[in-house]
């Protein structure tokens, strides 16, 4: 088959921090499904992977690219910012088969609010969106659409604002489940988050000063050996179907005394990067597995890995 893997910050070099990390996802997808026999194709705007061939691509051209590029292809997959994925799988739907999330589901992962709301309706749990700040209390604030944990701080005064949402800081484990959705999900591992606090300077809110620490994330360890593991597989599954996500997707979780879903990122996420190198089963077969035939109950998973954002970015530079 022919595969085109769309990864944004490679397609467009224009958040170069971004890089590191995009091109460790598509590098570990090409040279899955290279070692299936099939061929890949992925636009870049300078970055090179050691698999596939490159289609040269521009911050301009990168959805047009696309577009030109799934018509002659069997099967798609794009990882993109969660605010473009939807129309970026719209496109991809509407000239080749999607592999991933359709753009309707990918539009409800995006919004954070949306989201929120959907998962509490249905009995899941996650941290409660708040309207205005309570003494003694903190939360955690992020773009109503962002990923990659993009302008999240915690905070413990807010003001309210139609682009950023409020939600209460639940103190727990931070952690994400990597799953295959569609009829039958499958999870794929528990993965502990490397988190990292940073401060910054205090901001001001009616002449009181309050303090912000900025929240950013730097690697993860695959696989993440919890006695709850179980109990993780169930919310993440759920969390999925909920939502109607397709594909791979990436269910943050913090894990207190009941798992909260904080994030839902409909695409594969950094993660990725460390499961294939403890999962015996190639992540290429299984969402090819996904679309067209029977996915296994189970996968293989041997040792574990651990990596952090910066060795990343000593690894996929620039290729």
């Amino acid at each position: 088959m022919k595969i085109l893997i769309a990864e944004f910050a490679v397609g467009t070099d224009i958040e170069k921090s971004l890089i590191p990390e995009g091109a460790a996802m598509l590098k570990t997808l090409s040279e899955s499904f290279v070692r299936l026999g099939h061929e890949v194709y992925y636009p870049s705007a300078g970055t090179k992977i050691c698999a596939g061939t490159c289609i040269e691509s521009t911050a301009e051209n990168f959805m047009q690219v696309i577009e030109r590029k799934a018509k002659d292809c069997d099967a798609g997959l794009i990882i993109a910012p969660d605010s473009m994925l939807p129309e970026l799988n719209k496109v991809l739907e509407e000239n080749t088969v999607n592999l991933g999330c359709s753009p309707q589901s990918a539009a409800c992962c995006a919004d954070k609010l949306m989201c929120t709301e959907i998962l509490t309706k249905a009995g899941i749990k996650a941290p409660e969106i708040a309207k205005k700040a309570e003494e003694g209390k903190k939360y955690v604030t992020k773009p109503r659409f962002g990923c990659g944990a993009e302008a999240t701080y915690l905070v413990t005064e807010f003001e309210n604002n139609e682009e950023f949402i409020a939600s209460e800081y639940v103190e727990g484990k931070t952690l994400s489940v990597s799953l295959i959705a569609g009829k039958k999900p499958l999870p794929l591992t528990v993965n502990c988050q490397f988190i990292e606090f940073g401060k910054k300077e205090a901001e001001t809110i009616e002449n009181e000063k309050i303090g912000v620490s900025g929240i950013k994330y730097n690697g993860s360890l695959t696989p993440y050996q919890t006695p709850r593991q179980d109990e993780l597989y169930e919310t993440a599954i759920s969390t999925v179907k909920c939502l109607d996500c397709f594909g791979y997707v990436g269910v943050d979780i913090i894990l207190a005394d009941f798992p909260y879903v904080v994030d839902v990122n409909p695409r594969p996420t950094a993660s990725l990067f460390g499961i294939n190198r403890v999962m015996r089963e190639e992540i290429g077969d299984l969402l090819l597995k996904n679309k067209f035939g029977e996915l296994p109950d189970s996968i293989h998973i041997e040792g574990e890995y651990r990596f952090s954002k910066d060795a990343l970015g000593e690894l996929f530079g620039r290729a």
